[in-house]
């Protein structure tokens, strides 16, 4: 009896006639409507009446939604590796992780050897074929070097580069049937794909012999590769030979291929309507049900990574304890899906083990699995945008909350509204706008919410508005001990004090609940000003921003100067009315700071300004170095200071966003975010630690306090700046008691401390 463990599938084998080709297209939609898992299309271009099958599957993966789709196999002699690498990913990419790669070495070199090219031996073929592997992971390898080099005897790579990223860990099929060939499938392939007819029956046994030993010899585990097999037949009233006769008697002949072969994949070679779709609804579901008495439960569906992804494990972590609710869900650095986890917006990261969790129960699971490896870093990532970094690391673990997105609108009248930690803000701003809602949440839609919502969150609406914790009316959270609690001001309100400000350091946030504001259309403006007298824009933008009424909110931002050019400040204004008049009046001010070069003013949704995210995953490189600092009010001491800032070049990013008015109504000690006097909050970027450090260091005495989600330097006096004593010793009591060992360590770390008595 084999045992591979793959989860049993079965698929069609449709030829790729060109005479009626939307009847072949019909037969693929109608294996996918059918239940069945594959359907393949044979790869013979020099046919003249076939058609070419990447295009044909490209096309059939667009008229379906559901069912996987390979080549039957690729005909390597007439596809260029490297080609046909990116094709394969970019169809994957564009079917939503639907393809697998079938491969054979071809019979067709002599087509090559027309052309001028070598005509090969079989073994020579066994070789080429060996090396398209080799060229094909390399390509689809987007972990390894930006420029790909291959020296083989078949095939070359100069300064190739690797991508896109496929979808999934596309499986990579052979098709073939002698010993070399079975050798090669057991060191490098995803799968053995035989046809019945160039084998017999018993051959597969002996088959199987020969790539399990080859796969133990290259140090693989034989599960790694799924054993499939091409079949075909015809159903009939009468029992006759193999698969010629009624279904029960195709159950029958094809379940010792499940339970001595260890098939994994069984896919009928037929364009019969009729003998498709008894083979889906009839064989298939028996099938399955024998072969799932025939071995025991939980036999089908293992996930065995391959020998490569597992030889990119770091140390430190048992990948063999992952919980059995992530084991399908955790990304490993050999993962295919790695190469769109491991960093942020900000930060480029190589974190051990990657979590995305959906649930509650997930998050618990994960975290007892980070609980268990106190030595290695620990993230908790949202949306991923990070500027401080902290939602990444090298060589940890990454509990990942993006899956956790859900928006609900729960009462719209009292405008309540429970948000996923994973959630972006510019999904959730979108998602309000029907209702007439909004919430101040930063500048960039692609911010998740679970790192804004429990640190700060200084958006557009603020100063009319308030920050976005001062909104927050409950959450649902996954203590250290792994308990989950509901923390409001009547539920564990201390616990709800200090999520708003410093949460982080306290729990997994799973659902926040929402007051929004009722916030309809709204000014948005922005103007582009000659600031050479850099110090004194700076000084008249913020007298300007600090008489204005509240509901005028204003960033701006410079770059570092370039050589004979004169300073330029960009500065956006949002004004929290639909009425034109109202607008002018607000702006008018701050259009006269300075001389214009451009201006833009129009009135637009809240949610059209937040739309301004990214697509794709983050691919953030090396490390953010950014500081962050509030203040009360633009001096002509401060304006000086960060002129010289801004010209020395040392930053090549500074931004200022307005704060105060309704931020300023809070009771300092009501949140955890206790900076609420403050106008303003500063914001530097740079790419050189030190030269940074040095130069905002000489601002240090002008701030009142930072904002932490801007900040990256790891210095532990940050903690202080962040919270003012008594703020601080408050948390370092509650963190004594909430997390008295320390889990939440890898952030701006408050260290637990005494707890009162």
């Amino acid at each position: 009896m084999a045992n591979y463990g793959h989860e049993l599938q079965f698929g069609v084998f449709i030829t790729p006639q060109s005479q009626d080709p939307e009847a072949v297209v019909e037969l693929a939609r109608l294996a996918e409507r059918v239940g069945l898992d594959l359907v393949t299309f044979q790869d013979h271009p020099y046919q003249p009446r076939f058609l070419d099958t990447w295009t044909l599957l490209s096309w059939v993966a667009g008229q379906t939604e559901r069912i996987h789709l390979a080549p039957n196999v690729a005909n390597l002699p007439l596809r260029s590796p490297a080609v046909l690498a990116r094709a394969a990913a970019s169809l994957d990419l564009l079917s939503g992780g639907r393809l697998a790669l079938g491969l054979g070495a071809g019979a067709f070199w002599d087509a090559i050897a027309a052309m001028g090219g070598r005509r090969l031996s079989p073994g020579e073929a066994v070789d080429a074929l060996d090396e398209a592997i080799d060229v094909i992971r390399a390509i689809w390898d987007t972990t390894a070097a930006r420029s790909l080099r291959f020296a083989g005897e078949h095939y070359r790579l100069e300064g190739a580069r690797p991508g896109p990223v496929p979808a999934h860990d596309i499986p990579i099929w052979i098709g073939g049937y002698k010993p070399r060939m079975l050798r090669l499938i057991g060191r490098k392939a995803d799968g053995w794909l035989p046809s019945l007819g160039y084998i017999q029956l018993g051959d597969i046994a002996a088959g199987n012999r020969i790539i399990d030993e080859a796969a133990r010899a290259a140090g693989r585990d034989p599960r790694e590769i799924r054993r499939l097999v091409n079949v075909s037949g015809r159903f009939s009233l009468s029992r006759g030979g193999f698969l010629n006769g009624p279904s029960e008697q195709w159950v029958e002949d094809l379940l010792p291929l499940v339970v001595e072969d260890g098939i994994g994949t069984i896919i009928l070679a037929s364009d019969d309507p009729e003998t498709i779709e008894r083979f889906a609804t009839e064989v298939a579901p028996a099938l399955r049900a024998e072969a799932e008495r025939a071995f025991p439960e939980g036999h089908f569906g293992v996930r065995i990574r391959r020998a490569a992804a597992r030889a990119r494990r770091h140390p430190g972590i048992d990948y063999d304890a992952v919980p059995p609710s992530l084991v399908d869900v955790a990304i490993e650095p050999g993962d295919t899906e790695y190469a769109r986890v491991r960093s942020t917006y900000m930060r480029g990261g190589s974190p051990g083990i990657v979590l995305p969790v959906s649930s509650v129960e997930q998050v618990i699971d994960a975290l007892a699995f980070a609980r268990a490896h106190p030595h290695v870093p620990l993230s908790i990532r949202s949306g991923g945008h990070g500027i401080s970094g902290r939602s990444t690391n090298d060589g940890g673990i990454v509990i990942d909350l993006g899956r956790m997105n859900r928006i609900e609108v729960l009462d719209p009248v009292a405008r309540r509204v429970r948000l996923g930690p994973g959630a972006r803000w510019g999904d959730v701003a979108a998602a309000l706008a029907p209702y007439g809602l909004a919430l101040s949440s930063g500048d960039y839609g692609g911010v998740g919410v679970g790192g804004l919502a429990t640190a700060g969150g200084i958006g557009w609406l603020s100063r009319l508005h308030g920050l976005t914790i001062d909104h927050l009316r409950a959450v649902e959270m996954v203590l250290a001990d792994g308990s989950v609690v509901r923390a409001s001001e009547d539920e564990n309100p201390d616990l709800f004090w200090a999520v708003r400000g410093a949460g982080a350091n306290f729990g997994i946030v799973t659902s926040f609940e929402f007051e929004a504001d009722a916030v309809g259309n709204v000014g948005w403006a922005q103007f582009v000003f000659d600031a050479s007298d850099t110090a004194g824009f700076l000084e008249r933008w913020g007298a300007a921003v600090e008489s204005a009424p509240r509901d005028l909110t204003s960033f701006l931002v410079m770059g570092r100067p370039r050589r004979g050019q004169p300073l330029v400040a960009q500065v956006m204004a949002v004004v929290a009315s639909d009425q034109p008049e109202t607008i002018v009046d607000r702006l008018q001010p701050l259009a006269t700071v300075a001389p214009l070069y451009d201006q833009y003013a129009v009135i637009t949704p809240y949610a059209s300004i937040m739309a301004n995210a990214q697509g794709g995953y983050h691919d953030g490189q090396g490390e953010p170095v950014g500081r962050s600092g509030l203040i009360e009010h633009i001096t002509p001491e401060f304006a000086a200071a960060a002129e010289r800032l801004i010209r020395s070049g040392a930053v090549y990013f500074f931004q200022i966003r307005s704060v105060g008015g309704a931020v300023a109504d809070v009771d300092p000690d009501a949140t955890a975010y206790a900076h609420r006097s403050a106008n303003f909050h500063v914001t530097a970027f740079g790419s050189n630690r030190a030269r940074v450090d040095a130069e905002w260091d000489a601002l240090h005495h002008h701030f009142t306090g930072i904002y932490l989600n801007f900040e990256t330097d790891p210095r532990p006096e940050r903690i202080a700046d962040a919270f003012p004593p008594r703020t601080l010793q408050r948390l370092r009591e509650l963190k004594a008691r909430y997390d008295p060992d320390n889990v939440f360590r890898d952030n701006f770390n408050i260290a637990p401390g005494v707890l009162a008595r």
